[in-house]
């Protein structure tokens, strides 16, 4: 039952912050606040995906329902951190290379892949079935990578 409510708000959070995304650049009063809402995003994202990964790669016990639930997070918040990408965000707390701003189209190329990569993912962790979700934990990962390699500190 815990794990059905904490499911279910997490949910409710990320379809609240997907109906709210657009609008999210107005919101943002300070560069500072536009990178703890990126950095806050990419965290929930990375640890949603990071669960279906520990799943397929044998460092976690497979649960379908968990799988289902962190890959549907996951992919919402996928489409949300690009949009705090703003003038002035290169500066203060982020691991962001200062080339993502000269290259981002490249990285909304990227992006675009990532997420069709995390759509695939979604259906693929609905089936309950382990190898297709191998398999799209393993296409969407090389997605994350892709942007990582070029625009992410370590």
């Amino acid at each position: 039952m815990r794990q059905v409510l904490r499911t279910t708000m997490t949910l409710a959070a990320a379809v609240l912050a997907v109906a709210t995304a657009l609008p999210a650049a107005a919101q943002f009063a300070k560069p500072e606040d536009a990178i703890k809402y990126r950095k806050a995003v990419f965290t929930v994202m990375g640890t949603h995906f990071g669960r279906v990964a520990a799943m397929a790669n044998g460092r976690a016990p497979f649960d379908a329902k968990v799988a289902a639930d962190s890959a549907e997070i996951a992919t919402a918040m996928s489409t949300l951190p690009y949009v705090a990408f703003l003038p002035g965000t290169d500066k203060g707390e982020t691991r962001a290379k200062p080339e993502i701003w000269t290259d981002f189209d490249k990285v909304k190329l990227l992006a675009e892949k990532m997420q069709a990569e995390m759509v695939k993912l979604n259906a693929a962790a609905k089936t309950g079935n382990i190898d297709s979700i191998k398999a799209a934990v393993g296409e969407t990962g090389k997605a994350c990578k892709a942007c990582h390699d070029d625009y992410r500190k370590e």
